[in-house]
């Protein structure tokens, strides 16, 4: 599942304070899984995508704090650079 990773995205709703209202978003190149936040064991594939190079964590706790419906961008795969010789 990791190596077809290209995307990872929080959805945050205003459904919140009772009802789950953040999303984890994981988008590969053949899929979309949506996660809510207090799933069950959460916190460890949490831990697992802070891992990833580049995660953006300042997008984290933007959309902790979102009472709105929007999308933050975590991560994105790096795009491989050009070939120089085409």
């Amino acid at each position: 599942m990791f190596s077809e990773l290209e995307r990872i995205t929080i959805r945050t709703t205003s459904d919140g304070p009772f009802a789950e209202d953040v999303f984890y978003v994981l988008e590969g190149t053949s899929y979309a899984v949506e996660i809510p936040q207090g799933a069950v064991g959460n916190g460890v594939l949490f831990s697992r995508l802070q891992e990833l190079p580049g995660f953006n964590n300042d997008a984290v706790i933007d959309a902790m704090v979102s009472v709105r419906e929007d999308r933050f961008v975590c991560w994105e795969k790096p795009q491989s650079p050009p070939d120089p010789l085409l």
